[in-house]
């Protein structure tokens, strides 16, 4: 249930209220829009509806949130969320772009990247220091090592640094150097990863899963921000089909299904949601033509030589072209980056 309160209630109102269906045992999230405050209530269904909740000071109304997902719901929160990355807005008409190589390889590799990216447009630069594959005897990464080369290029360049967690043990160690977390598709469903990264205070990047539905993602979002950080983008990054043409199929429909059923952005992978180069940029524009906050896109110094996937990953020319014509698209669709 979610509780409206009245455009002339007090924040003491508000807090009488939190604090009693807190003392019952109830969870409760507060949202404070430009015009209205919200009090999300989540707990035992028969214990809410005996409350007199419009009885109380304040209240102007209460709506029983019929979708499983409440906190990520409009029904919960009806402006767009805008998450802050150090200074870097996401959401409502900020666009973000998140590039670099699949995975750090080495620290000449990702300070070329990082700089190829930042002059490009970019405010993030992805890598990969922990690499979760398919295959065991695959490139997995160069773990604290590849974080550090993170941190340096950070330090060199200004951008933003996103990196995955692959597991709950990976979370401390890649929150000490990372500006936000991301989950990858294999770990949309690890539900005691997603509680643990919203017990973090770092905005946290959602991958949608291989095959999940957007009901399941954005219930894995509800895992996140129910245990109270509400910083989350999520990212569509194709799902599996029967079309064995291109690695995956991107969902776009997806971004315009998001927006208007949950307040949280959502960004583009066009990458991994096509596994060929040669769509990335016709994907990137299509993407942000949707509606998405954002892109997320492979780029590497030389792809022929990547050690990860490198037949969807950008040259620097290629991405610069991208980010001239994302930027002309992002002009038309109300859009500005940082």
């Amino acid at each position: 249930m979610i509780i409206v309160m009245g455009p002339e209630a007090t924040q003491e109102q508000v807090h009488v209220i939190m604090n009693k269906l807190t003392a019952l045992g109830l969870k409760v999230h507060l949202s404070e829009g430009a015009t209205r405050t919200i009090i999300g209530i989540i707990g035992n269904k028969q214990l809410i509806a005996q409350l007199s909740i419009e009885a109380m000071d304040g209240v102007e109304k209460t709506v029983s949130v019929t979708v499983d997902y409440k906190l990520v719901s409009r029904e919960f929160k009806q402006d767009d969320t805008i998450v802050d990355v150090g200074g870097i807005l996401i959401g409502g008409n900020h666009l973000a772009v998140m590039a670099g190589p699949c995975a750090v390889e080495s620290r000449e590799q990702l300070l070329q990247s990082a700089f190829i990216v930042k002059e490009a447009g970019a405010q993030f630069l992805r890598g990969g220091a922990y690499k979760p594959r398919t295959s065991p005897y695959a490139f997995q990464g160069l773990e604290e090592k590849g974080l550090e080369m993170l941190a340096e290029a950070r330090e060199k360049t200004g951008l933003k640094i996103v990196t995955e967690v692959v597991d709950v043990e990976s979370v401390p160690v890649v929150s000490a150097y990372a500006d936000m977390l991301q989950i990858g598709s294999r770990n949309m469903q690890n539900f005691q990863l997603l509680k643990t990264v919203g017990k973090t205070n770092k905005p946290v990047l959602l991958k949608r899963g291989l095959s999940a539905t957007i009901n399941e993602w954005l219930n894995a979002a509800e895992y996140i921000m129910s245990e109270g950080n509400y910083n989350v983008v999520l990212c569509e990054r194709g799902i599996r089909t029967y079309e064995e043409y291109t690695r995956n199929t991107l969902d776009l429909s997806a971004v315009a299904a998001v927006k208007n059923i949950s307040h949280l952005p959502i960004i583009v992978d066009p990458s991994h949601g096509t596994g060929r180069w040669k769509l990335v940029r016709p994907m990137a524009r299509a993407g942000i033509a949707a509606g998405a906050d954002g892109l997320m896109i492979e780029v590497h110094p030389n792809p022929a030589e990547a050690l990860s996937d490198g037949k969807q990953s950008l040259t620097p020319e290629n991405f610069e072209l991208t980010m001239q014509e994302v930027k002309t698209i992002a002009q038309v669709m109300g859009k500005v980056m940082a």
